[in-house]
This record gives C-alpha cells, sequence and structure tokens, in this order.
C-alpha cells in the first residue's frame, strides 16, 4: 500500500480527517482538484464572512451619528471588498497547506477516482494519470449548489454563490430564490451594499429551517431595511432582457397569480447537491440514496470494506463542523478496530448540531424549534427574552433580536434554543453544551453570567421560562 489513509478532497472534512489520522500515526495522503480546504475556506464559509464583515462596517459608518461620530461621506468600493475577501480566502488555503506540511501529509493535486482494490487513481493538470493504493480511502469531496430544472445557472444572467462572491460590478438590483443560510446572507451582504434585494421563498417563511418567531424576527428587520420579501411563491422562469438584465416571472402559491419583475441578476440559492458523479462510486458497487448521497453505517464505513465517507456526500446536516467531527469520528473508529486509539468514539448526536446564518442581525439555534417540541408530545415551558431588554445590547447600538429557550417541563431538559441578534453564532455554543450535559432549565437560571454582555440574555430567557425574569 503507498498509503495507510487516502482522503479524496481536502474541504473542512477532508483536510481535518487527515490531520487526525496523522495524528493518529497513520500515512495520509490527501486528493484535491482545485485548491486546498475546499469550497467552505475558498468559495463559502470564509470569504463570505469576509464580504459580510465589509457590509456590517459600511453599515456602522453610514449610521455614525448614532454612535455621536459625524462622518461626512461614506462610499463602497465594490471591487476593494470582493478583493479583500478573495485575500481572505487565499490566506485561509495557504493555512491549510502549512498544516499539511506540518502533519507530514502528501498532498495530490488533481481528480480522484476510486478504482477496485482500495486504489485511487489521481488524474492530475497535465493530463498524467497515477494510481495510488491505501488500507483505507475516506470520500470527502463535498456538494455543489443544487440547481432547479427551470433555473440553470449560467453565470450571467442566473448566478451561484461562486459567482456572487465575485461578481465585477455590483448590481443596481438582485434577485434571490432560496432563503436558507446562504440566500439570506447574500441577500443582506448585497442589501446593505446598495443592490434592491427580492427574496423569493416557496414555503411560508423565510430561513424555513428555524423557529417561526426567528423568521418573523429576520423578516420584520430586513422589510424595515426596505428588502422585498415574497414567501410562498415560486420563480417560473428567467427570461434575459436586450440590456443586460432579466424578466423573473413569480408565482404565488396561494392565488396562482404570476408577477413579473425585472433585475439585473437572478441568484439560485436552492441548497446544494452532494458531489459523487464521476467518482467511481458505481464501479465498486457503493450504495447511494435517489438524491446521490452515499450510504453508510454508524462508523461512515460504505458497503464497501475499506471505502468510507464524510461530510457533504452523506444525508446528514450539509455543515462545515458537521463534516470534521465526522471525518474525526470515523479515522478514531479506523485507529480503535486497529488498536492505535484507546476507545471507541463517541457517535455524534445529530440532534445536537447548531446552525448558523451569518447575516446581521445573526441567526443561530439548535435543537427542536418550538412546532417541533410540541409535535413530539413535550409539555414545554418557554422562555423569551429581547435584546431591546440588555444594557450590553443596547450600548452597543445592536438590540434587534432576542434569545428563545424552550424546555420540557417535566424534567427541565433544554429542547431547543433559538436566538436573533448581533453575535448570537458566538452565543450558541453555550447552548450546546448545556444540550449535551443534559443542564437542566433551573439549574441555567442559577448560572451566574457576566454583566453587561449579550449572553446574559440566555440566563434571562430561562428565568423567563420558569416565571423569575428580572429585566422583564
Amino acid at each position: 500500500m503507498d498509503f495507510d489513509i487516502i482522503v479524496l478532497g481536502s474541504g473542512p472534512g477532508g483536510y481535518v480527517t487527515a490531520i487526525r489520522a496523522s495524528q493518529l500515526g497513520y500515512k495520509v495522503a490527501v486528493v484535491e482538484r482545485e485548491a486546498l480546504g475546499g469550497i467552505c475556506l475558498n468559495w463559502g464559509c470564509i470569504p463570505t464572512k469576509a464580504l459580510l464583515k465589509s457590509a456590517q462596517v459600511f453599515n456602522y459608518i453610514q449610521h455614525a451619528a448614532d454612535y455621536g461620530i459625524q462622518v461626512t461621506e461614506a462610499k463602497s468600493d465594490f471591487s476593494a471588498v470582493v478583493q479583500r475577501s478573495r485575500g481572505v480566502a487565499q490566506k485561509m488555503s495557504g493555512g491549510v497547506n502549512f498544516l499539511m506540511k506540518k502533519n507530514k501529509i502528501t498532498v495530490l493535486m488533481g481528480e480522484g477516482k476510486l478504482l477496485p482494490g482500495k486504489k485511487l487513481e489521481v488524474s492530475e493538470e497535465n493530463g498524467q494519470k497515477k494510481t495510488y493504493s491505501a488500507k483505507h480511502i475516506i470520500v470527502a469531496t463535498g456538494a455543489r449548489a443544487r440547481q432547479l430544472p427551470n433555473l440553470p445557472i449560467d453565470g450571467k444572467h442566473v448566478i451561484g454563490y461562486r459567482e456572487a462572491m465575485t461578481l465585477a460590478k455590483q448590481p443596481k438590483s438582485m434577485l434571490v430564490v432560496g432563503s436558507g443560510a446562504i440566500g439570506m446572507e447574500f441577500a443582506y451582504f448585497y442589501n446593505s451594499m446598495g443592490t434592491q434585494v427580492t427574496v423569493v421563498e416557496y414555503l411560508d417563511n423565510i430561513l424555513p429551517r428555524e423557529d417561526v418567531d426567528v423568521s418573523k424576527e429576520i423578516t420584520k428587520v430586513y422589510k424595515k431595511a426596505k428588502m422585498k420579501i415574497k414567501t410562498k411563491a415560486a420563480v417560473q422562469k428567467v427570461t434575459p432582457l436586450a440590456n443586460g438584465g432579466c424578466e423573473v416571472e413569480i408565482q404565488h402559491n396561494k392565488t396562482g397569480k404570476v408577477e413579473k419583475v425585472t433585475v439585473d441578476v437572478v441568484l439560485s440559492a436552492v441548497g446544494v447537491s452532494p458531489n459523487t458523479e464521476n467518482i467511481g462510486l458505481a464501479n465498486l458497487g457503493i450504495k447511494t440514496t435517489k438524491a446521490g448521497h452515499i450510504e453508510v453505517n454508524e462508523v461512515y464505513a460504505t458497503n464497501v470494506a475499506g471505502i468510507y465517507a464524510i461530510g457533504d456526500v452523506l444525508e446528514t446536516q450539509a455543515l462545515a463542523h458537521v463534516a470534521s467531527a465526522e471525518g474525526i469520528t470515523c479515522v478514531e473508529a479506523i485507529a480503535y478496530k486497529e488498536g492505535k486509539f484507546e476507545h471507541a468514539p463517541q457517535a455524534i448526536d445529530y440532534n445536537n448540531i447548531p446552525a448558523c446564518t451569518y447575516c446581521w442581525p445573526e441567526v443561530a439555534s439548535v435543537g427542536m424549534t418550538e412546532e417541533q417540541a410540541k409535535a413530539s408530545g413535550y409539555e414545554l415551558r418557554i422562555g423569551k427574552f429581547p435584546f431591546s431588554a440588555s444594557g450590553k445590547a443596547s450600548a452597543a447600538g445592536d438590540n434587534a433580536g432576542f434569545v428563545k429557550l424552550i424546555f420540557d417541563k417535566k424534567y427541565g431538559e433544554l429542547l431547543g434554543g433559538h436566538m436573533v441578534g448581533a453575535n448570537v453564532t458566538e452565543m450558541v455554543a453555550e447552548l450546546v453544551a448545556v444540550r449535551k450535559l443534559e443542564t437542566t432549565g433551573m439549574e441555567l437560571v442559577k448560572t451566574v453570567h457576566p454583566h453587561p454582555t449579550m449572553s446574559e440574555a440566555v440566563m434571562e430567557a430561562a428565568a423567563a421560562a420558569y416565571d423569575e425574569v428580572i429585566h422583564l
């Protein structure tokens, strides 16, 4: 065998998996066709946050007078904002390259394809094909933007997230199809930079996976910011116009009425599809779902011995932190079986995975929504604390949003936590830890939180659930 473990893909699932395997004493290689760090570091998580930070800074400057600071005029340089984002991505990708060298991991650049006998063919950019073998091969090829049949991405009139991050010129108007995390982050960015944004969502609320109260709060904030939001509607057709823009036909689900909107560009943000085509799965007889996701067991092994899969190619949540956790669990399970790790890894609790949307105000959640908790038959205690009652939020000038906690009335278990507000993506980890440690609601009420902080709202929301809230 050339290697003990080969990881196909170097995103936050792949490169983390490779590093942990190396730490466990394995000889490791990672295969990457584009840039180390995968979509997350180069075209997803990291560069989008750089764009969003620029939008936030621009917003602060525009409202500087609210803080007693006079700014004569603020102008945004769209190309410079994009350039900064790309620079951040390149720096992070370089950091992954450093980690590969530090951990003595071989990087094989090229397209990887599984072959029988635990082998992997790598097609290099120069046309050469080389074959490598390993005792274990882990597929971590991630996902790409999903395309609707009636909304193909052409890179000009209809764009995906990649094009949205690198447009040469800021559009005057944009229609965003889909209001999940990707859609709402770009909607916030472009709206903040001065583009007239329209969001179209097929379901009843934007951010449809979130608690309804969260969706309503974000809708209120963004409508106030002059964003147009159309829910219970579907884009039927996009027609390019002679002037370079496009006409969009939107059908409203309830009435069937078709509305026509003219915009410069349409951003398709309707989810992701797994990158499982053309990597040799069928040749090996590896089982997949109808949607193309790879089927695995509890330690991420496929039905073919020695082949594993983690991250967005699975049916689990398509999140960077999920992919990393799955990769670590996978290699630790391999190492435990081979006597290189002292205990079997703990299974990931997919009901305790935090979800974050980095628009502003931010959105963060973990566990059940109120609707899900009721449907599961729980009798509930619900506490809600608005940031309008938070001293720190008021001092910061960012008091939109709230913390909402849902407890099981009988045992005090925290069933779900939902936040909208400034920096709540940094706060949600407390709720994840609380749920992991099975802390009760009353224990959370009696956990002293620092003052003045945004995180006090967690304690206050818990206190509200038990009728002990002080500052409401």
